[in-house]
């Protein structure tokens, strides 16, 4: 079956349009209820979501899907992606839901689910459930006595605050560490500066005021000059930026500098490696991520394994082969040892934990290995497929060719929107920058 609804990261679109309407998002519910409800125990799911003003619309609608199909829901409001995860398997849940768009701005919205284990779905059961969507469920609703019933939990940020505070070495402390901690205006607003106050740490709070529009406005894993200006005026230690639902990290130095998640997952690895923690002798990532790390991690002796674009193939392939390091250079890791998904916050904390024990300010820990240049451009289509047109693979097989064997060229249509990614890299900018220029511009040619 043709996906309709599921991208790379579940159902996301401009809200109360399309795929991200009430009807849809009932129709979800109802449709996720009917697959995850099997056995006679009484079914729970739990709901999280960030702070797009379109959550208060899209929330009760899934609320009353699961609902009619009988299964009781456990609201937790504003909370990053991973706790909502972590929750759903605290909590003995058949199913967990969140509602985010991740990076996007916040007229965009999404449907993000996780199985009872905490893991995203896989690609064939998002098939059964769009099947569901497709082919009536109406039959299948509770009788009247069987109706769900919805309950907030109130605790639920002091739950994945001690979950997360928890990763941290023990012995450790963030005392006089001075830090500047950036939540996008989204889901770990309120719980973001908690864990790392409590940890000692000397706080500088921003992007902590969300009105339902600024998520991600100017601030985030994806608007980094305005946390990497904060940490130069507050003369911090290190920069941290998150995204809309905080299950993506990107650092900044003590000079303002940006740390990506290539560098990040290296830092992390090599960390474990060094304490003989590491399992599987390397890291999973995607094919985004740049020679530099993979000639890195050669370097000493480990391995980069590369999987398509989103953090579930990477986490897939980490429980398929015995992988606790995986993510992108988006700035997700994926701790296999502390979580189920991407989490910038714990993350954050193995970062954080290096610089405090080795004593080392941020920019010298969390510079492993010098980056290839690279250069990625996003280029915006009405409808067709454009990387079928014969001019486009043209500019691609003269691409590669310019390459030769000094860098790569990868071209890929986004997941979440409708967007041509065009990426090369290699060991010569200017020409790194030439032939990505060439293929955007016959790709635009043909876009429509």
């Amino acid at each position: 079956m043709t996906r309709k609804l599921f991208g790379t990261d579940g159902i996301r679109g401009t809200a109360n349009q399309g795929n991200m309407t009430p009807e849809i998002a009932l129709r979800v519910g109802m449709a996720a209820a009917r697959q995850f409800t099997k056995g006679d125990h009484r079914h729970r799911v739990v709901i999280g979501k960030d702070t797009r003003l379109s959550g208060y619309m899209l929330e009760p609608a899934l609320t009353s899907g699961f609902v009619s199909m009988g299964m009781d829901v456990i609201l937790v409001g504003p909370l990053p992606t991973p706790a909502v995860a972590m929750l759903t398997r605290s909590l003995r849940a058949d199913l967990g839901v969140m509602l985010s768009a991740s990076h996007n701005p916040f007229q965009d919205n999404g449907i993000k689910l996780f199985g009872p284990d905490g893991y995203k779905l896989s690609d064939a059961v998002e098939h059964e459930i769009e099947s569901h969507v497709e082919n009536g469920i109406s039959e299948h609703l509770a009788d009247p006595d069987k109706l769900g019933r919805a309950r907030r939990l109130d605790d639920a940020r002091g739950r994945y605050t001690e979950y997360v505070k928890q990763t941290f070495p023990k012995g450790l402390r963030l005392d006089g560490l001075k830090v500047v901690v950036d939540c996008a205006n989204g889901a770990a607003y309120k719980v973001a500066p908690e864990v790392f106050w409590e940890l000692g740490a000397d706080v500088v709070p921003i992007g902590v005021d969300p009105d339902g529009y600024n998520i991600n406005r100017g601030c985030g894993s994806t608007d980094t000059d305005y946390m990497c200006s904060q940490v130069i005026a507050h003369q911090a230690d290190i920069g941290l930026a998150l995204d809309g639902d905080a299950d993506r990290i990107l650092v900044a130095d003590e000079k303002g500098e940006l740390v990506d998640g290539d560098q990040i997952m290296a830092l992390i690895a090599k960390h474990l490696s060094d304490r003989g923690e590491l399992r599987g002798g390397g890291i999973v990532a995607t094919v985004m991520s740049n020679l530099g790390l993979e000639n890195y991690l050669k370097s000493i002796d480990l391995e980069l394994i590369r999987t398509q674009v989103g953090d579930r193939y990477v986490v897939e392939r980490m429980r398929a082969d015995g992988y606790n390091i995986g993510g992108e250079q988006s700035g997700h890791v994926v701790l296999g040892d502390h979580s189920t998904t991407g989490d910038g916050l714990i993350a954050a904390l193995q970062v954080l934990a290096v610089v405090v024990s080795e004593k080392r300010p941020a920019s010298d820990a969390c510079r492993l290995f010098q980056p290839l240049p690279q250069c990625l451009k996003n280029v915006r289509f009405g409808s067709g497929l454009p990387l079928e047109n014969d001019e486009v693979k043209d500019s691609i097989r003269a691409g590669e060719d310019r390459l030769a064997n000094t860098g790569r060229v990868l071209i890929r249509k986004s997941g979440t929107e409708p967007l041509i990614r065009v990426m090369a890299e290699g060991e010569d900018e200017a020409l790194v920058l030439a032939v990505v220029d060439d293929i955007a511009a016959a790709v635009e040619r043909v876009a429509g």
